[in-house]
């Protein structure tokens, strides 16, 4: 028996299309790639880190349609229509960088950098969560439902709890992310 792979087969590959930053890409993707693999090894887009792989650090944290994903378990095929943001993507047209990156590099809110991308893409989800009127494991239960959840210090911390930093920038983390709260 060698030591080769066979190569996968067409039963266990689909024609996958994505948005990534705004722009098309359609990719003949193995059933079992993950988006992670996919925005780094085949479209070159490599912010969003491989951590823990298991889904448990957030530095693959990437937005899909909008919504907070780590990137490392979700199968790519998944995301076929889907729009996906990597923090390459967040600034807008013109734009050098997005307000929440800019509020980290003022606020100094990253030592080493490696989960500086997830955090901010973390972070942007999480205001636009809050926004939606989604609770959060502290969000007060006497909260009218369906409304702007207030973003305390409390509430950024709960909401970005998922998302590692091994230097401990955490406290300026969230200073940063109150600076961009409208």
């Amino acid at each position: 028996m060698g030591s080769e792979h066979p190569a996968p087969s067409d039963a266990h590959r689909s024609d996958t299309t994505l948005r990534v930053n705004g722009k098309p890409h359609t990719l003949t993707v193995d059933h079992r790639r993950t988006l992670l693999d996919l925005l780094r090894e085949d479209l070159g887009l490599t912010g969003a880190k491989k951590g823990c792989d298991h889904g448990q650090c957030g530095a693959c944290t990437v937005l899909v349609d909008g919504r907070r994903v780590n990137a490392c378990l979700l199968l790519a095929v998944a995301a076929d229509g889907c729009e996906v943001t990597t923090v390459e993507g967040l600034a807008g047209d013109g734009e050098a960088s997005h307000p929440l990156q800019r509020a980290f590099a003022e606020r100094d809110a990253f030592q080493c950098g490696y989960c500086t991308p997830g955090q901010l893409c973390s972070a942007l989800g999480a205001l636009a969560e809050a926004d939606a009127g989604h609770p959060s494991h502290v969000t007060d239960p006497t909260a009218p439902s369906g409304r702007p959840v207030p973003l305390t210090r409390e509430e950024i911390r709960e909401r970005l709890s998922g998302n590692l930093c091994r230097c401990g920038a955490y406290p300026r983390i969230v200073d940063a992310v109150e600076d961009v709260i409208p």
